[in-house]
């Protein structure tokens, strides 16, 4: 009996220990994307977005589809005088499995003229032992 006890427990260990570990590697790699933001690299706050004519981007323009395609359109909407400094605040991780993750939150750019804001959810999947977002809705 103490054995099937200790066997559950040590699951659920497991599972949460998985799933801080998940939270930690996103975290870590949304804080990336704001420092490069912040230094006005719009390549390397894209770069944990999958590489791939499949990625979705949808706001409030519409939807996007393809790496270089949302790449563009950053580079359109967010001239380099104009990008400000970018926060990321109020998330939500849940980690669906081992392979993929739902993280929302709040994003606000703050500017020398204004300040914007909105809320994001992005749909994470591990591909090739790497974390990259493969869906992101922000409006």
């Amino acid at each position: 009996m103490y054995k099937i006890g200790f066997a559950v427990a040590f699951l659920l260990l497991c599972s949460c220990s998985s799933e801080q570990d998940t939270k930690f590697e996103i975290e870590k790699i949304m804080q990336t994307q704001t420092n490069a933001w912040n230094a006005r690299d719009i390549e390397g706050f894209m770069e944990p977005y999958w590489h791939s004519d499949s990625l979705r981007f949808m706001g409030k323009s519409g939807v996007t589809l393809g790496w270089k395609a949302t790449l563009n359109r950053y580079k359109k909407n967010y001239q380099l005088d104009q990008m400000g400094q970018l926060h990321f605040d109020d998330l939500f991780y849940n980690e669906i499995s081992s392979e993929a993750a739902w993280v929302d939150g709040r994003w606000t750019l703050y500017r020398s003229h204004d300040t914007l804001s909105g809320r994001f959810s992005l749909l994470w999947k591990k591909i090739d032992n790497k974390w990259q977002i493969i869906a992101d809705h922000s409006s």
